[in-house]
């Protein structure tokens, strides 16, 4: 491996538990959940997809820089996402400097092994053979001073009207971990997708998740409930101080008693309680209008949220035709038909509709 510039060698592989990576996460105050092995073994489970680390190294061999992927194998060659089923995953390094060093190796990389493409959750420093695109905006809402200073933020507002209708409704929202809640969060989520035309998971998608994330204190649900009822519940990840908002799912019979408030509202509570900093409430689509005012109504700063693909061509166009076919047919369908498509599409589609 030759020497860059700034001290630092070419991009390498390695596994996602190398001692190596976890010392250089464990340093990084900008990684998350989705840069852990936890999040690695989920995708490795439910799809059969090589998990790996492209990592940058310092001369003494100290990896400097790095991003989880998987290798995707089809008819056309290889290609390597970064990660699927990942909102926002970005590159780590220990400096400006690095992170420029990091982005020229993974393109160098990408070459050198006849990869068709790379692609990555995050906005990489302009360089040749680098094609941004846009996916939508992500929302990021800062948790420091405690969930008391940011309720007197949102008084007078829309939002705390909503938190006290809900409680005022009789709503009650818990905190779990326990696999005793999957079924009721599957069974609004998999409603959820099918209102909104979107394949659902994989079950041991979200089985994975609970075995790997939530039994090893990486995340939780939280299932708000009427009348020992759930009608609603959000599914979080956690680790370094960033909550991610991962899947939020209801029953619209219920929306009028505000559920989905004190699902963010519970969640809130325990990452000021334990010390978070960050709640990243994931991607929203342009024109998905009413998810972006829910979310910016918090006090949530909205962000571009930009992909990087590295390939000899930009990427072709999204095949809106077919979501837009598959979403009429999901949404007037029985759930076992959303069931199926996403079987049938997530995993072997990866990057495409994940």
């Amino acid at each position: 491996m030759s020497p860059a510039a700034d001290g630092s060698s070419s991009v390498h592989v390695c596994v996602p538990d190398d001692p190596g990576w976890l010392a250089f996460l464990a340093a990084q105050p900008g990684a998350t959940l989705f840069h852990h092995p936890a999040w690695a073994r989920v995708l490795s489970q439910t799809y059969g997809y090589r998990s790996l680390v492209l990592a940058q190294s310092d001369l003494d061999g100290r990896i400097v820089g790095g991003l989880p992927a998987v290798e995707l194998r089809g008819l056309r060659g290889r290609r390597y996402v970064a990660l699927p089923f990942t909102d926002h995953c970005p590159p780590l390094a220990d400096s400006p400097v690095a992170t420029q060093t990091l982005s020229r190796n993974l393109s160098a990389w990408r070459k050198a092994t006849g990869a068709r493409e790379l692609v990555i959750r995050d906005a990489l420093p302009a360089g040749p053979g680098i094609h941004l695109v846009s996916r939508g905006v992500r929302h990021t809402l800062p948790l420091a001073g405690g969930s008391q200073e940011i309720l007197k933020r949102l008084q007078g507002g829309p939002v705390a009207r909503a938190i006290r209708k809900a409680e005022r409704e009789g709503v009650t929202a818990r905190v779990s971990t326990s696999m005793a809640d999957l079924s009721s969060f599957y069974r609004l989520h998999l409603a959820t997708r099918r209102r909104l035309g979107v394949p659902i998971q994989p079950k041991r998608f979200l089985e994975s998740i609970w075995r790997e994330c939530l039994a090893s204190g990486l995340g939780f649900a939280v299932v708000a409930g009427w009348r020992s009822h759930p009608v609603a519940a959000g599914l979080f990840l956690a680790w370094n101080g960033t909550l991610i908002y991962k899947f939020g799912a209801s029953d619209p019979r219920y929306w009028n008693l505000r559920p989905n408030n004190l699902v963010i509202w519970a969640a809130i509570q325990w990452g000021t309680a334990h010390g978070f900093r960050w709640l990243d409430f994931g991607k929203s689509d342009l024109d998905n209008h009413g998810l972006r005012d829910f979310k910016s109504r918090w006090g949530a700063t909205e962000v571009p949220l930009v992909h990087s693909h590295l390939s000899d061509a930009p990427p072709g166009p999204a095949p809106q035709l077919l979501r837009q076919a598959l979403s009429r047919v999901i949404r007037t369908s029985p759930p076992i038909v959303c069931r199926g498509i996403g079987e049938l599409l997530y995993g072997r589609a990866a990057g495409r509709f994940a």
